[in-house]
């Protein structure tokens, strides 16, 4: 390929070809390059390789003569400088491309960002679908701008769900700020906007006519979904890491549970020592769902877990009739009547596996085990009591039905 001293002169006089296209070659910048079309359009370009790598790279840059000799040259040297570094340019360009437009950027968002770091990332995939994607979904990114935001909140708002406004703020800054470390856009949106609605730290304890609801509706909701949220209500646990229960996980036989650290919030692996109901619970599904790895599985994704309960407790609130029962209230009930029981606060944050600090965290992990079986099984006994029948499912013997009946 020939090699020219580029020069504003040479390339003005510098004639395509008749038939297809010709590449030169800058004799100053080795790298640089033009080419030159029958069409007469002229386009810029380098050739490069990432430190470490030998393949060679070809990178377009910005046509002749929008971008002018001495741009190109500044260009063509910041793309060798950001190779030499071990980084592709051509790369980072490509993914700037996908994320043109908001949904390319959300989909990347989820895949690069929320699935690898994110146990909660399901959430944040169903509000962009719900609420972002129809407003925003064809936008170019560049094109979303502070006042979008707003009147998205204001929708949110207005709909009767300032909360869930909150929650979406917090998803879209975070987005923003994503896209910013990786070079996909420069500014956020989110800048300077407040969060729609006060929130108060919930302290809503259900009382006994609301459990007993509560329990009735679940025994509507069908031996997984109804099985998952009593787990929650006699475990205390917190509900992704119920959902995400493998049978692997547990040891029926010494009725326990033990969480792995990677979906445990401190990151600890966390005892959970199961009562009779619970045990029941579980038994009873085994045979609906012990060849599969999660107890819970998702009924329409093979190999997935449940993931999106929300559905399922809108209707839980609907049948037991409770207005603004939400799910956590399951754990901070179970948290609360242990302790009005006499339970003390240090084994009841054992059992819920607060976040510890100091060398408590990994050393004392297992010193109230055999507390918090005390008080696990009390609880399941205060709750027999207060729901006034059996707690536990169990699978109908002879049947192939996966329908599931009162068991002791």
């Amino acid at each position: 390929m020939p090699v020219k001293n580029f020069t504003a002169q040479w390339i003005e006089r510098a004639k395509p070809p008749l038939q297809g296209r010709i590449d030169y070659f800058d004799e100053r910048l080795t790298g640089l390059g033009l080419r030159l079309s029958q069409t007469g359009r002229n386009v810029w370009f380098v050739m490069y390789r990432v430190k470490g790598d030998p393949t060679k790279r070809r990178l377009t840059l910005d046509p002749y003569p929008a971008m002018s000799l001495a741009d190109a040259r500044d260009a063509a040297r910041h793309v060798l400088v950001e190779a030499s570094a071990g980084r592709d340019p051509g790369q980072e360009k490509q993914e700037q491309q996908r994320a043109a437009t908001f949904a390319a950027l959300a989909a990347e968002y989820l895949e690069k960002y929320a699935k690898r770091k994110k146990r909660s990332w399901q959430e944040d995939a169903r509000v962009i679908k719900q609420d972002l994607l129809p407003v925003w979904g064809r936008r170019k990114v560049h094109d979303v701008r502070r006042q979008d935001v707003i009147d998205l909140l204001d929708a949110i708002v207005d709909r009767g769900a300032p909360i869930q406004a909150n929650r979406t703020l917090a998803l879209v800054r975070k987005l923003f700020n994503w896209a910013i470390g990786r070079g996909l856009v420069e500014n956020n949106p989110c800048l300077m906007i407040e969060a729609p609605a006060k929130e108060n730290q919930r302290e809503r304890v259900l009382s006994e006519d609301e459990m007993r609801a509560i329990w009735h509706a679940f025994e509507d909701m069908g031996p997984a979904i109804g099985s998952m949220f009593k787990l929650r209500l006699l475990t205390g646990q917190r509900g992704g890491e119920v959902q995400t229960m493998r049978w692997q996980d547990l040891d029926l036989d010494a009725a326990s549970w033990t969480i792995p650290p990677e979906r445990s919030k401190n990151a600890l692996s966390h005892f959970v020592p199961l009562s009779k109901p619970a045990l029941t619970i579980l038994r009873g599904l085994k045979p609906l769902t012990g060849n599969q790895e999660w107890v819970f599985p998702s009924p329409t994704r093979s190999g997935q877990h449940i993931a999106n309960v929300q559905k399922a407790a809108d209707r839980v609130r609907k049948a037991a009739g409770i207005e603004g029962f939400v799910l956590h209230d399951l754990r901070r009930t179970a948290a609360s009547y242990m302790t009005s029981m006499g339970i003390s606060r240090l084994v009841v944050s054992k059992i819920l596996n607060h976040v510890e600090q100091g060398v408590t965290r990994v050393y004392d992990r297992h010193s109230y085990d055999k507390e918090k079986r005390q008080a696990l099984d009390a609880w399941a006994s205060k709750l027999r009591s207060i729901v006034g029948r059996r707690l536990a499912y169990v699978a109908a013997p002879k049947q192939r039905s996966t329908r599931l009946v009162l068991g002791r």
